[in-house]
């Protein structure tokens, strides 16, 4: 275990521009583009200054038969950068190295600190140690799962899977809206999601339920449920951190009808941009604008780029 840890290695991955791109639906990334230019931030510049942060890492003491480790970048709901004592034979088991940041609970900002944190985090222990990217995840607990489900959909070309403990958001919603078409497609083919929730903690359960709900109806299907009996809004105990690190590593599924399920999904999105249209040519540009930005953070950027290009005619 090594805390107060000091990492020096940047990331473009972490960059504003990057986290713009992939977080933010096309309408209102365009928005903060410009926001951002106008600052003296600009939008090439990073909002983590690595020399004041601090980092907790745990790395088990022998490396696997495959000479690579497992990563879980954990994204916590707490401040202090802590990895539960419990987890350490589980991680050993496993292989798995876990990085979490300091100073990046539910009350830091999400999009300044939270995720650049953490992927500045990936960065710099992939740079020190050997991973193996397919075991290569992210996680978190409550407010931290909610923002690793967010970083799980943006980065699926760097994490292939999420552990969601006691948190989770609805797809399609304006917390969590697709990202551009070959980003969400490497997300459905490639990203793993465990839910992990107290059975007696009742709303992150509904939670989770939603979530599922609406990652199937975006033809979202690699998802797998591991219930925390007896539990309420708590850290993930080890023997369901054991089952939770098997599924994640298991080989990737890819749900038969999915073709079927894009084929309907295109369909919906070509019909609400025809509508749309419809509306401009009518003159019904107030109810035009409410259902585009709709389409917005149902669809992100798999309505992109005619979603824009509608945006400019308003």
């Amino acid at each position: 275990m090594q805390k107060q840890v000091v990492f020096d290695q940047y990331s473009a991955l972490a960059g504003n521009a990057e986290l713009i791109d992939r977080l933010f639906r096309p309408l209102l990334a365009r928005r903060m583009r410009e926001k951002l230019a106008a600052s003296e931030q600009g939008t090439d510049g990073q909002s983590i200054d690595l020399a004041r942060e601090h980092f907790a890492v745990y790395v088990p003491a022998d490396a696997p038969a495959s000479g690579k480790f497992g990563l879980l970048v954990w994204i916590s709901s707490f401040d202090p950068a802590g990895i539960p004592k419990i987890w350490l034979p589980v991680l050993d088991k496993h292989a798995m190295i876990v990085v979490t940041a300091a100073d990046s609970g539910n009350a830091a900002n999400v999009y300044s600190r939270r995720v650049p944190l953490a992927m500045l985090g990936y960065t710099n222990v992939t740079k020190a140690y050997p991973v193996d990217p397919a075991r290569t995840y992210v996680g978190g607990l409550s407010g931290g799962s909610r923002v690793a489900l967010r970083v799980a959909l943006a980065f699926p070309d760097v994490f292939h899977g999420a552990l969601l403990n006691a948190g989770s958001d609805s797809f399609g919603s304006a917390a969590l809206p697709p990202p551009k078409p070959d980003l969400f497609r490497q997300f459905e083919e490639g990203t793993r999601l465990v839910y992990a929730t107290g059975s007696r903690d009742e709303e992150n359960l509904a939670r989770d339920g939603h979530s599922r709900e609406s990652a199937r109806d975006l033809c979202i299907t690699d998802l797998h449920t591991e219930e925390m009996r007896g539990r309420g809004h708590d850290w993930i105990d080890a023997a369901t951190l054991d089952r939770a690190l098997t599924d994640l590593s298991a080989p990737p599924t890819v749900d038969a009808g999915l073709a079927a399920c894009r084929e309907r999904r295109t369909r919906e999105i070509d019909t609400q941009l025809h509508d749309i249209e419809a509306l401009l040519a009518a003159g019904k540009k107030p109810e035009a604008e409410d259902r585009l930005q709709h389409l917005d953070e149902r669809y992100g950027g798999l309505a992109a780029p005619r979603s824009v290009e509608l945006e400019d005619k308003l």
